[in-house]
């Protein structure tokens, strides 16, 4: 007879992880499954509300980051620095994802290695996995509910939840290389650079982010064509990172907003990426998945209890009441600024103003609008109004003054 759990996880990123943490620390059944050898894409930045939120220990950040460097299509760079004493982590996905997994299976999650292949049921309605792992043969698991948390493409969700096969993504590509030792004369260890530039990616933004002896250099975009290879080959020679050692390459699709519905009704949830929680404009997805496992886990667990259906929606219903207004705010940013190289250089030199910063910093690091300071938010108003009418100065530095920035 197959085995049969509370709820089988499929999925072991972030958020799959910590479902299955919270819900074996609850005492419920779990089985974690995920696929062998996967690394997900990733810049790797974790705000310190997740630090504190999700207990995450401190040799797992491989690097402080303090300041952020936006480069606008001219070249002209804007320093954004963190207050003093402000940092944001950095992780190195391979590493911090297998710790999740391990705490899980430390809460009494059952760990599985494979491919999930269909979801079926039995005869008495109760739902069956069917994944394949070492052997030929599908393995079989039954379970009352299943968490969908196996990326923007899941299997999951496509088999499940209406709406889960359109979602649209951007596609997201990176190198991990050696961090230079002196190639790359404007590289700093304790500094991300995102690069808004149109040659580089036409609809979203490149970056170079530290990983202590490492380094991600990446880039995304949704135009079907456009060398994501190319592209980030392109920057690494432009900033002297070709010639270090690459360490691995990974590429993968990247949600663009949260899906409509995030459950069947009946017996499956979606989660992380396969929920299509990932932020707009900015592409960050570790704390919402993470978030998002939790929401799921509490979810499930009150399903678990009561048998009420309806408890599966509260998942997505309680995201969007923290966070729908932040992703919406952040979609129309991504629409409008990075529709050109234009706009993309005002985006920059709006970067500039030390009320931006400060908010952005702020709202960033705590996952939350920032309501204090009123009148920051109207200054900032009237100078972005001064920037879509034209009635701001760009101050695009000349070719003389970028190419001895470039030097």
């Amino acid at each position: 007879m197959n085995e049969t759990f509370d709820v089988v996880v499929v999925g072991g990123g972030p958020s799959g992880a910590t479902a299955a943490h919270d819900l074996a620390r609850a005492g419920r059944s779990v089985l974690l499954l995920d696929r062998a050898g996967r690394i997900k894409p990733c810049g790797g930045a974790i705000p310190p509300r997740l630090i504190r939120d999700f207990d995450i220990p401190q040799h797992l950040l491989v690097a402080r980051i303090t300041s952020a460097r936006m480069v606008a299509p001219s070249d002209k760079e804007v320093d954004m620095p963190i207050d003093p004493g402000g940092y944001v982590g950095m992780v190195d996905r391979e590493e911090f994802d297998e710790f999740l997994r391990e705490r899980a299976a430390g809460a009494g999650a059952v760990r599985a290695t494979g491919t999930f292949e269909a979801l079926a049921r039995d005869p008495d309605g109760i739902a069956v996995v069917e994944y394949l792992g070492n052997g030929d043969a599908p393995q079989r698991v039954r379970t009352k509910l299943v968490i969908g948390a196996d990326g923007a493409r899941s299997k999951v969700g496509k088999q499940s939840v209406p709406g889960a096969e359109k979602v649209k993504c951007v596609f997201a590509y990176h190198e991990i290389v050696e961090a230079p030792a002196g190639q790359a004369p404007k590289y700093d260890g304790d500094r991300c650079d995102v690069y808004y530039q149109g040659k580089h990616s036409p609809d979203f933004y490149s970056w170079i982010f530290p990983h202590g002896a490492k380094v991600s250099i990446g880039t995304g975009s949704a135009q079907k064509g456009f060398s994501l290879r190319g592209s980030v080959a392109e920057l690494r020679k432009a900033t002297g990172f070709d010639r270090v050692r690459t360490i691995r390459r990974e590429g993968a699709p990247i949600p663009l907003k949260p899906l409509k519905r995030w459950d069947n009704g009946r017996d499956v949830i979606l989660a992380g990426d396969a929920a299509g929680v990932v932020a707009p404009a900015s592409g960050e997805g570790i704390y919402y998945a993470m978030l998002g496992g939790q929401l799921a886990a509490e979810a499930a667990g009150e399903f678990c209890r009561t048998g009420d259906v309806r408890a599966l929606a509260g998942a997505r219903r309680r995201f969007m009441k923290q966070h729908g207004r932040v992703f919406w705010i952040l979609g129309i940013m991504q629409y409008f600024w990075y529709s050109s190289d234009k706009r993309r250089e005002k985006f920059v030199k709006i970067c500039e103003d030390k009320d931006v910063q400060r908010l952005t910093w702020q709202s960033y690091m705590n996952k939350e609008l920032v309501r204090r300071d009123p009148m920051a938010h109207v200054r900032i108003f009237f100078k972005d109004l001064a920037h879509l009418f034209g009635l701001a100065r760009t101050d695009a530095p000349r070719a003389a003054d970028r190419g001895a920035n470039a030097t």
